[in-house]
């Protein structure tokens, strides 16, 4: 009976944290770009940082996904340490209202979430209605595990260890800490974390004063996630989730004096003791955010103390990754052709890296910051002469036609990446100083336009290197199936420009050729990447040999 339960609870938790990175892999792939940028806005200061921090944790259902995307802005000098705090103070905040949301009983909304998704994410071909329908099915399950932990918890009320358990937790505050933050982090989620310790309160008969010290342990214990996965990043990336984790730590210790020593009325807030866990949940990040955020600039100084430089590599240079090119295998096909893809991903992830920022070094990039961009180029360059290098030396020994067609494959998508990487340096950067030289800037609208075409074209990078490793026929449709969106973009900026130009408004005007540059720039940015979608469509007979109508 008993390993029953363990076994329910166990599958109910897993569906759990399954669903929350269904939901947040929806938001990710549907307007991730949009949302990093709304992180790197949080360079203009500590509200701005905590609230955008707050809704892309709302969005994500995670603080340490948004950690992760902050601390990425901060190894590119975007984002500085006390900003980056900010927005992680606010992301903890966001996360918890999340869980406000979960825990209302939603159970009627299931049906309705399952067959509204599936149907847009099974019978609906464009990615913003696929990925909505990913994230209502996700939080179908969401709410489907929650009950399910629920329903798998009830019988521990009546269960014989249960009390003695209990009692010792609500008697040992600091075990019961200690216990939530090993859970929040073998986890990886203190939204999943603290639903499920709301559920045994609810369900099992755990006592407030037992479960009050296990969400404040989650809530440090969460933010140690962070540090275990930026911990392979540059120096300034590793110092956010380090001080957020001491902000954490801190204030669940802190937080935890007073609950021991203070009555809180929490039974005016709900006679259930689920809400009044998320309620003692809130009120602590909320307390975080509004203790914290004047202290980000200290917390900086003491992590960048804490942390010392690595030497070896030098004050802001990231630690330079291992080519895949492994020379011992360069006559064995089958494993040197997976080494190059493996470059070729690298190669496509560092152009992506380089183009993320574009619109924000547009709109107010720095001379300093360009350049850095720009430098990324050079390394780009070395990998396409390697990979050339590389494949040349394959097509030396023999090869099947399947490995030397694929072979050069890869050799041609590697001179589009190069391309690629070429526009981002010195046509869109390039043009970007010209912009901060000359005062120029672009009218609101037309910013707009620009940042939505960004958006799409980063989002079909991302789509790109997840068909050159998978060579997935139905993505590989999606992407040739976005060429022809990108033209439609292309011919309604060029149309609103004109307009605009029409009207004789005077950032239009002094931005005009800069503007129309970057749309050109954008779609053949695009146009290049989609090339990877080329011979996998080809050999399955999925492509016409051309788009002219056959002449009569």
């Amino acid at each position: 009976m008993a390993f029953l339960i363990l076994l329910k609870i166990l599958g109910a938790v897993m569906l759990l944290l399954y669903a929350v990175r269904m939901v947040r892999t929806g938001f990710e792939r549907a307007s991730g770009p949009a949302l990093r940028r709304a992180i790197s806005k949080a360079a203009s200061g500590r509200v701005t940082g905590v609230f955008s921090g707050m809704a892309v944790a709302v969005l994500l259902q995670s603080a340490t996904a948004v950690a992760v995307l902050a601390a990425g802005f901060a190894t590119s000098g975007i984002l500085t340490t006390a900003a980056g705090l900010a927005v992680l103070l606010g992301a903890d905040l966001g996360s918890s209202l999340v869980v406000q949301f979960l825990v209302f009983d939603l159970s009627w909304l299931v049906p309705l979430l399952l067959a509204v998704g599936a149907w847009l994410f099974l019978k609906i071909e464009y990615r913003t209605a696929k990925q909505t329908g990913r994230i209502l099915v996700g939080i179908a399950l969401v709410l489907i595990s929650l009950q399910m932990i629920g329903d798998s918890t009830a019988p521990l009320k009546e269960a014989r260890f249960m009390p003695q358990i209990a009692a010792y937790l609500a008697s040992d505050a600091l075990t019961a800490l200690a216990l939530g933050a090993v859970l929040a982090f073998l986890m990886h989620s203190s939204v999943a974390t603290v639903l499920m310790i709301a559920a045994f309160a609810q369900k099992a008969g755990l006592p407030l004063e037992a479960a009050i010290p296990l969400v404040l342990g989650a809530n440090a214990g969460a933010g140690a996630v962070a540090i275990w996965l930026t911990r392979g990043m540059d120096r300034k990336a590793r110092l956010l989730p380090l001080g957020n984790f001491i902000f954490r730590s801190a204030g669940a210790v802190a937080a935890l004096l007073l609950v021991t020593s203070v009555h809180l009325p929490l039974e005016e807030i709900s006679s259930l003791p689920a809400q009044q866990l998320v309620a003692v949940h809130i009120l602590f990040n909320l307390a975080l955010v509004l203790i914290c955020t004047p202290l980000t600039a200290p917390m900086a100084w003491l992590v960048e103390r804490i942390l010392p430089e690595d030497v070896s590599t030098g004050e802001g240079e990231p630690n330079a990754p291992k080519s895949a090119l492994d020379q011992r295998v360069v006559h064995v096909p089958r494993l040197a052709l997976a080494s190059a893809t493996r470059e070729l991903l690298r190669m496509g992830e560092q152009v992506e890296a380089m183009a993320q920022p574009v619109m924000m070094m547009l709109d107010n990039g720095s001379v300093p910051e360009i350049r850095r961009l720009q430098q990324m180029d050079g390394s780009i360059n070395v990998i396409h002469s390697d990979i050339k290098l590389y494949i040349a030396e394959l097509n030396r020994g023999e090869l099947t036609s399947e490995e030397a067609e694929q072979s050069l494959e890869l050799a041609s998508f590697a001179i589009n990446l190069e391309r690629a990487g070429d526009l981002v340096s010195k046509n869109l950067l390039e043009r970007a100083l010209g912009l901060l030289e000359n005062g120029v800037s672009f009218s609101e609208e037309g910013r707009r336009e620009l940042e939505r075409m960004h958006d799409r074209v980063l989002a079909n990078m991302q789509l790109a290197l997840n068909v050159l490793v998978s060579s997935d026929v139905a993505s590989a449709r999606e992407l040739i199936a976005e060429k022809d969106m990108m033209r439609l973009l292309e011919k309604e900026c060029h149309d609103r420009h004109l307009d605009r130009l029409k009207s004789r408004l005077p950032e239009s005007i002094e931005s005009s050729n800069a503007h129309m540059e970057v749309v050109r720039s954008l779609k053949e940015i695009n146009s290049l990447f989609a090339t990877v979608a080329v011979p996998i469509l080809a050999r399955e007979g999925q492509l016409r040999d051309s788009r002219l109508v056959p002449a009569e």
